[in-house]
Order: C-alpha cells, then sequence, then structure tokens
C-alpha cells in the first residue's frame, strides 16, 4: 500500500515539472513569480545552445557531403585597358548674329514696300521708301543756290590769283560755297534716311508694317530680316567645366526634331561666370547649307571634355559603399580552376560612360572582377565562378 501512495506521488511531482515547461513565456511572466521566471529562462538558454550545437553537426554534415553548398555561384570578367572619350551633354538654342528687326531712321508715311516674305535679298538693297516731306524740293533749290556760289567763288579765284580785287571778296565767296556745298551734303544725309536698305544679305522673315502707315524712328518695326548661313548654337556650361570645355573642343551636335547630327567644334569659351546660375557660354558654330536649321531650335551637345587611352572601365552596377563611404568592388584571388577566394578591393572612380564608370585606382589591367553575384559575396569567401566573360 506504501509502495502505491510513493509511485502516484512521484507521478504528481513529474506531471507538475512539465506542466511548468509547458508554459508559456507570457504565462510564466503573468505569474509575477521571480523562481519561475528565472527557471523559465535557463530552460530557454539551454535549449537555445542545445540547438545551436545541433546545427553546427548538420551544416559540417552537409558540407561533407556537398561541398558546393553554401558556395556562391559568381561570374567574372577582366578589367581591360580601353580608350575612354566622354562627353558633356547639355541643351542650347540656334541663333544667328544675323537675325534683325529694321526700323526706319526718318518720320513719315511709308509710300513704298519693294520686298515681300520670304524674299531673299542683299547687302544695300533698297526694300523701302519714306516720303521725304518735301526734303526733294528744299534739296533741289539749295542746290541752285550752291551752282551760284561755285560760279561766284570760281571767278572771284582767277581774279584773286591775277592779283585783283581783294582778299575779302575771296574769301567771302569761297565761304559762301563751302556753307552751300556742307548744307547740301547734310540734306543728301536726311534724304539718305527715307530709303531703307537691307543692312545685310539674308532673307526677308516678315513684312511687319504696311505700305502706307505711318512710321517714326525707333518705335515702327518694318521687316525681319534672317542670314541662315552663319548659324551656331548657345549654350550654358556649369562653371565646373571651365578647364575642360575650351574652344576647339570636338563636339556632336544633334537636332532631335530633325533627326539630324553634326560634327563641329567649339568656336567660343566664354570668361565670365554668371552669378545666377553659376555657368558661362560657349558658341558652336554649324553649317546650315540646306536652310533647314532655324533659329531658337532646341539643339543637343555633346562636349568631348576628357579622353584616356588606357581607361579601365566596370559596370557601376557591381560597385557598393561600405560605411565610411567608400567604393568597393570583389576581385578574385587563389584561384583554382572553377573556384576562387572573393577579395573586397577599394576603388576611386572618375567619369561615367551610359552604364559605366571609369576606374582611377584599385584596379590594374587583367585583374579578375566578380560580376554576377557580386552583391551576395563576402570578403575572403569561395566562391565558384560558372562563367569568365573576357568580352566584357
Amino acid at each position: 500500500m506504501k509502495y502505491i501512495i510513493s509511485i502516484i506521488a512521484l507521478a504528481f511531482v513529474l506531471t507538475s515539472c512539465n506542466s511548468e515547461k509547458k508554459q508559456s513565456v507570457e504565462e510564466v511572466i503573468a505569474t509575477n513569480n521571480l523562481e519561475k521566471i528565472r527557471a523559465k529562462k535557463n530552460l530557454l538558454d539551454e535549449q537555445q545552445q542545445l540547438i545551436s550545437s545541433e546545427l553546427k553537426q548538420l551544416d559540417a554534415k552537409i558540407k561533407e557531403l556537398d561541398p558546393l553548398e553554401k558556395v556562391p555561384l559568381v561570374t567574372t570578367f577582366a578589367a581591360k585597358e580601353v580608350a575612354f572619350t566622354h562627353y558633356l551633354e547639355i541643351q542650347g538654342n540656334v541663333s544667328t548674329k544675323q537675325n534683325l528687326i529694321i526700323y526706319p531712321e526718318f518720320s513719315g508715311v511709308l509710300t513704298q514696300v519693294y520686298v515681300k516674305e520670304g524674299q531673299l535679298v542683299s547687302k544695300g538693297q533698297v526694300l523701302a521708301k519714306i516720303d521725304d516731306g518735301g526734303l526733294s524740293q528744299q534739296l533741289a533749290q539749295l542746290q541752285i543756290q550752291a551752282d551760284l556760289a561755285k560760279t561766284t567763288f570760281d571767278r572771284q579765284e582767277r581774279l584773286w590769283n591775277q592779283k585783283i580785287g581783294s582778299e575779302i571778296q575771296y574769301l567771302q565767296a569761297k565761304s559762301s560755297y563751302e556753307a552751300q556745298s556742307r548744307a547740301i551734303k547734310q540734306l543728301n544725309q536726311q534724304i539718305e534716311k527715307t530709303v531703307v536698305r537691307a543692312p545685310f544679305s539674308g532673307s526677308i522673315d516678315d513684312v511687319i508694317t504696311d505700305q502706307g502707315s505711318v512710321v517714326a524712328p525707333g518705335q515702327s518695326q518694318l521687316f525681319r530680316i534672317v542670314n541662315l548661313k552663319d548659324m551656331y548654337i548657345e549654350a550654358d556650361v556649369p562653371e565646373r567645366y571651365i578647364s575642360d570645355v575650351t574652344s576647339g573642343k570636338e563636339v556632336m551636335v544633334e537636332f532631335p526634331i530633325l533627326g539630324k547630327t553634326i560634327d563641329s567644334k567649339v568656336r567660343q569659351a566664354g570668361n565670365f561666370i554668371n552669378p545666377a546660375n553659376r555657368t558661362f557660354k560657349v558658341e558652336v558654330a554649324i553649317p546650315n547649307y540646306d536652310g533647314n536649321i532655324k533659329p531658337n531650335l532646341t539643339a543637343k551637345l555633346k562636349i568631348n571634355d576628357y579622353n584616356n587611352n588606357k581607361a579601365i572601365l566596370i559596370p557601376q552596377s557591381i560597385i557598393s559603399e561600405n560605411a565610411e563611404g567608400e567604393q568597393y568592388v570583389y576581385t578574385i584571388t587563389n584561384k583554382n580552376g572553377d573556384k576562387g577566394i572573393a577579395k573586397q578591393v577599394i576603388i576611386e572612380t572618375g567619369k561615367t560612360q551610359g552604364d559605366y564608370i571609369e576606374i582611377l585606382s584599385g584596379l590594374v589591367h587583367e585583374d579578375e572582377i566578380i560580376d554576377e553575384g557580386a552583391r551576395s559575396v563576402k570578403d575572403g569567401q569561395e566562391i565558384k565562378i560558372l562563367v569568365v566573360d573576357k568580352e566584357q
């Protein structure tokens, strides 16, 4: 009987212990019993150590049975020295120094317009005539007086050369003739202003004022004349390129609207930095043989600002950055067949070209660089190379 009671008591104790082990962390915490909480923590620590030990045993066995398990698979390429030409890409507008609004120099009625829109004209060609307001009649009268003054002066000069007459008579005749000549010259200059001439050869783009209108100097716009032969593109370049973008630099000019590309050079690089946007202006001359390029047309410029005949270029996508802000890539060391060790290499980068970037330091010719899989490896880790791309 006593033996049966002892067995029952032992079973009760074991059941109580198992019940405590099965209690969740939340349930143990809810008891507010310090001894139970400590006991639960100790139990979990023992379980954690046991699981960690078992995982290590399993990993060791897996690696023994399958050596390639957990070895990253990567592709690589060899660093090559290539010619690198960098282009600064900016946008500009087509312009011409011969794009002018013509204003009258004389007030009056625009009596004649001799040209029409689209007409080609040469320098000095008469474009229009303004009523001179009677200046022509005044000129005719002055001419008569001038002719008389010249005749009088010629006779007085002959007498003076023969020592006949007084000096004062000679000087008066000379003064009168010269005054009349200057008056005629001045009036001719005024009349000449009534004739509107082309300041340069080009095309009449717009006839702004119609015949019969009253015009005034500096106020009435008469014509717009454009010369499409001496064209150039003007663009703003950031100041950091002031030492790279200079006169004579090669430029690729693209006109998206026309589907046209032209090779040219920088004709002029400005020496003034605009304080508002920290840029300087450049001019790129462009030929316009077919006349399709118009003022204010948008153009894309690719200015050659840098060349390196022995540059190493790598994809930007494989570059990572550490906590110190340093950029790095992985190369292959201790290579044996298709196996190797990943090595982290700190690099310094330069200019970009599409998806590629120039390496200034850290890599040399023929270094084998990890391409695909670069984000999944660690420094010193064993890797397996699937493909070696020699044409990168």
